[in-house]
């Protein structure tokens, strides 16, 4: 029993980081030696995505509310500077992504396969799905896993219970305290949720289906390597003014390396606010900045947009001139910010970036349709650049904050 007890105890404390690396090439190996296996053990990984979104809206709704309500008069935090780093971060995404595909121009084998799918047919259309979500009722927005309306409705509790009696406030705090503990104990099962997942994956798809979209994938994978390893930290670096890779990579590892494997920014919420604690921020900052990080700062997702659709019209032979470009730029920024309210997220904003040059809607749903054969690295790639950024900028913020005199 003792030695049980022994073994669990070294399992607990060892290196999650470790610990999933071994989960990435156990899952690779059964996969490789049985399908069949492989494919029986992937419900582990489905069981481990699955706790992550359950616990996720309850968290973010508690500590947000909590954060509030317990906040100190005259408090200070660093909203203001977080947001200002996921807008210019996203835009930067944009224009990265136009100058690769000037570089590395990429044409398309247009598929069929998303018939019957409606994409939104304007920007307007976007932001108004957005703010409809803002005013969702709450127990619709947990169930549903509404991050726009459960930040809203966490932040609207938060502030009519800030003049609330102290035992009030004690309660709120101590249900946070309480939900975070059960998210660092799902966290820990990540090795065995990420080896299903892997397993999984590899089983069901390998690389077979996107041999043939090397090139894109290229170009998409090399935008958002340069952003994750060049453009956040330069911008960090400003921010700071130190060697921003510490932060960076170890961002990268203990969050980018989950969310890869989810595909859900959703479910990389616990994750991060995890990670945000050990790297000891201000908890009135990150309960509400990596929530609202993760239906707003979506770089990897203003990448998706403009890749596609710039080999769209590589395709069709239209040409291209700076100005178009930039705008571009500027339309997949805000549609990237908007993807959390639209089923299918960046993808089935392809379209409005398609309409800036004319494409009409049957040829940009082709293009829709490649995003998805590729989707099983594109997704997993951007979801993790998206989902290691909110700490980044948050983490950033933070500590400038901290060294500015007050």
């Amino acid at each position: 029993m003792t030695q049980s007890n022994s073994l669990f105890a070294k399992l607990a404390n060892g290196s999650l980081v470790l610990q999933i690396v071994i989960g990435i090439i156990a899952g690779v190996a059964i996969a490789s030696i049985s399908k069949d296996a492989a494919l029986q053990l992937a419900f582990l990984g489905d069981l481990f995505v699955g706790a992550l979104k359950a616990i996720a809206p309850i968290l973010v709704f508690v500590l947000v509310a909590a954060s509030i309500a317990n906040q100190k008069r005259n408090a200070h935090t660093s909203m203001k500077p977080i947001i200002m780093l996921y807008l210019i971060g996203t835009l930067a995404a944009s224009l990265t992504a136009v100058l690769f595909s000037f570089a590395f121009p990429t044409t398309l084998v247009l598929a069929t396969g998303v018939e019957g799918t409606n994409p939104p047919q304007g920007i307007g259309e976007v932001l108004n799905t957005l703010l409809f979500k803002v005013v969702d009722n709450p127990v619709n927005a947990l169930l549903t896993g509404n991050y726009i309306g459960i930040l809203a409705w966490g932040v609207g509790l938060g502030i009519a219970l800030h003049h609330a009696t102290s035992a009030t406030k004690q309660v709120f705090l101590d249900v946070s305290h309480g939900v975070s503990t059960i998210v660092r104990f799902i966290i820990r099962l990540a090795p065995i949720g990420i080896f299903g997942l892997v397993a999984g994956t590899f089983a069901t798809t390998g690389f077979a289906a996107i041999a043939g979209y090397i090139q894109l994938l290229g170009v998409l994978l090399g935008a958002m390597l340069f952003i994750a390893l060049v453009v956040n930290p330069l911008i960090v670096y400003v921010k700071i003014k130190r060697n921003p890779y510490p932060l960076v990579l170890q961002c990268l590892r203990e969050s980018g390396v989950t969310a890869f494997f989810t595909r859900s920014s959703a479910a990389n919420i616990p994750v991060n606010m995890a990670l945000c604690e050990r790297l000891k921020l201000h908890e009135d900052t990150y309960s509400v900045s990596i929530p609202l990080g993760a239906t707003v700062n979506m770089g990897g997702a203003a990448i998706t947009i403009t890749v596609l659709t710039l080999a769209a019209v590589n395709t069709l032979g239209i040409e291209v001139d700076f100005l178009t470009a930039l705008l571009l730029s500027v339309l997949a920024a805000v549609s990237a910010c908007g993807a959390s309210g639209v089923a299918g997220g960046s993808l089935l904003l392809i379209p409005l970036a398609c309409s800036l040059f004319g494409i009409n809607n049957d040829v940009a749903m082709q293009v829709v349709a490649v995003g998805f054969i590729i989707g099983v690295v594109q997704d997993s790639a951007e979801t993790a650049l998206n989902s290691s950024t909110d700490v980044v900028f948050t983490a950033a913020a933070c500590e400038a904050d901290d060294k500015t005199p007050s």
